[in-house]
């Protein structure tokens, strides 16, 4: 393992978001529907995977990193299978449910190495849940040394700016996977880590890296970031911090 990389070893890392149960249904499509032109997949195999934020968690554990994830499931089969499938890889999962709200899902029927149609079962969970999610962190925060928030928008981090300002009280740092164009309301963060298309539909499209430069150094001034960290696909990354 890469030196760097060992450097995770045993670290303490925290993971907030939104939690998904990813399902895939796997199986060969010989035939055309009589009811509808569509092909009939016969499904062979089912396929279960952590999602969202719980692969975020994933990825840390796998480093060797000890890992505690927060999020919002419901109390149904699903949650279950996925609090299952996280305590496997070696994640403490810290979940706040409710009776009325359900897992997030989503299900791919894939054939032949490709995905034919991917269905989602998700509802926005109450924001009582949201508040929950905040006071589990609270609980969490002395144990561990940095808190990773890892955002699709379903919900989980309502109370987000909440979140942050509790952690950099507590003297942690904190990392941002964004989603949506309000990066407000992550202000405070350590790190925020948007693509190149979600940086731009902020600040507007770059002209070449100088410009992306001076626009990442303006973004960390008026939210108090100490860094952003931009993926840029084949491009690479780029690391800007203010000055």
């Amino acid at each position: 393992m890469d030196s760097r990389l060992s450097l995770m070893n045993g670290a303490r890392v925290l993971v907030v978001g939104d939690l998904i149960l990813d399902r895939y249904w796997h199986g060969a499509a010989q035939r055309i529907s009589p009811e509808a032109p569509v092909p009939v997949v016969r499904v062979e195999e089912v396929e279960e995977r952590v999602g969202g934020a719980a692969n975020v968690a994933a990825n840390a554990a796998a480093l060797a990193a000890r890992v505690v994830l927060v999020g919002i499931a419901g109390a149904d089969p699903a949650g279950a299978r996925l609090a299952d499938l996280c305590r496997a890889a070696a994640i403490e999962p810290v979940f706040a449910t409710a009776a009325d709200h359900e897992t997030v899902v989503k299900l791919r029927v894939v054939s032949h190495n490709q995905q034919l149609v991917r269905l989602d079962f998700e509802k926005s969970p109450p924001a009582a849940l949201g508040e929950a999610v905040a006071a589990l962190v609270r609980q969490r925060l002395a144990d561990c040394a940095v808190v990773v928030i890892s955002d699709y928008a379903k919900g989980a981090l309502g109370e987000v700016r909440t979140l942050i300002a509790d952690a950099r009280r507590a003297g942690k740092r904190v990392i941002v996977d964004p989603k949506g164009r309000d990066f407000a309301r992550y202000a405070g963060a350590s790190l925020l880590t948007p693509n190149l298309l979600e940086f731009e539909t902020v600040v507007g499209a770059c002209a070449d890296l100088a410009d992306l430069v001076a626009r990442a150094e303006a973004l960390c001034r008026h939210h108090d970031f100490e860094a952003l960290l931009v993926t840029r696909g084949e491009a690479g990354m780029s690391l800007v911090r203010p000055g």
